[in-house]
């Protein structure tokens, strides 16, 4: 039977669109589903403050009565205003091993992008860099992060030979935690502290790093992250929203904060406990046993996942890096954590990975933005 494409229209329409990847993962131990809030939250007009600058539609793909596939087209008017490049995106994009079913999908993102006058379309990327983006080409036998996209190798074999080629990778690292950090680092570290003239905060309570430092944590993001790919400007209420979503699961343990002599922020490493086993076995879900799960997950950690890390650039080269991961590899020794997670890095941004070879590690994920000019 052919391919039928049908645009997401209502709440119900959008439920089944963001519960589809558990039909085609449900099996799948390596893949992490998103909070279906998260995702519902995140698609809907009315509550994703990106909609003050993008425009997005929906689709499902059904073939013999079923739900074999979705897709989302997203334009983002800030990158095309900030780069230069009139780009529709494409994410959220699952489909059955099925090549008809990928082209009908992708095929309908580009006559929507075509009809706004766009020139290409890349992705998988959200309404941000914030988003989750990326799609697997490396490591489908290794787990994926909360904050990544797990698909199948066959993905990127169908989206080759719908004429999409490489726009940027991303490398992910496995940390390994040292039994104790190495007499060397801890000499220079305490040479470029007294140098800096920094310290690391002693923050108790997520309250009272949310009340006194969130908005600069934001501003710093936006400052840091400006020259990355595809990175926009945040707006007040995204600020106000990523707070909830990217704060709401620090612990003091793993969350460092440096701050200078006058208290202002001059750099932070958000890290969370790994919550993928508890979100694989609730799918996403927090009821009705999802949150114990999670709570569990928080507080009995033996990996950590490295969430966001920036430093204003006026101390990029002081050190404060180093300093920050010193502290938070002391942390992890001390919770009895196994492994880090680093979460994409750019694959030229050897400044970071640098960071890591005093440690053992493995490069064990990649992942990649096609793109295809119109």
């Amino acid at each position: 039977m052919s391919i039928e494409i049908r645009p997401v229209t209502s709440k119900a329409e959008l439920k089944a669109f963001v519960a589809f990847p558990e039909t085609i993962y449900g099996d799948e131990p390596n893949w992490v589903p998103a909070f279906l809030f998260d995702d519902m939250n995140t698609l809907n007009r009315k509550k994703n403050p990106a909609f003050e600058f993008c425009e997005a539609e929906y689709w499902t793909a059904w073939k013999d009565g079923a739900m074999v596939g979705r897709i989302a087209g997203i334009i983002n008017r800030r990158y095309v205003e900030k780069w230069g490049k009139k780009y529709a995106r494409f994410g959220w994009i699952d489909f059955i091993e099925d090549f008809e079913v990928a082209e009908a999908l992708v095929r309908t993102v580009e006559k929507w992008a075509r009809s706004k006058g766009m020139e290409g379309v890349h992705g998988p990327l959200g309404f941000t860099d914030l988003d989750r983006e990326g799609m697997l080409v490396e490591g489908f036998n290794e787990r994926a992060t909360f904050a990544t996209i797990y698909n199948h190798p066959y993905y990127s074999v169908y989206m080759e030979k719908l004429g999409y080629a490489k726009d940027v990778d991303w490398l992910e690292y496995q940390i390994q935690t040292p039994d104790a950090i190495p007499e060397k680092i801890l000499r220079v570290n305490e040479i470029l502290a007294k140098r800096s003239g920094v310290r690391l905060l002693d923050w108790k309570s997520k309250k009272m790093l949310i009340a006194d430092y969130s908005d600069q944590i934001f501003d710093l993001l936006d400052e840091a992250y400006a020259g990355l790919y595809g990175t926009t400007p945040l707006s007040r209420r995204q600020v106000e929203a990523y707070i909830d979503q990217y704060l709401g699961f620090v612990d003091p343990r793993f969350t460092k904060v440096m701050v200078d002599k006058d208290d202002k922020l001059v750099g932070f490493a958000i890290t969370i406990p790994s919550l993928s086993a508890a979100l694989y076995k609730s799918r996403g879900r927090l009821l009705p046993i999802g949150w114990a799960r999670l709570l569990w997950a928080l507080k009995h950690p033996k990996t950590i996942d490295m969430m966001l890390i920036a430093v204003r650039k006026e101390y990029l080269q002081r050190g404060i890096v180093a300093l920050m991961m010193t502290a938070l590899n002391q942390s992890a020794i001390e919770a009895g954590i196994k492994f880090s997670e680093t979460n994409p890095e750019l694959e030229t941004n050897i400044a970071v990975q640098g960071l890591w070879k005093h440690y053992p590690r493995r490069q064990h994920k990649r992942r990649r933005v096609y793109i295809k000019l119109l």
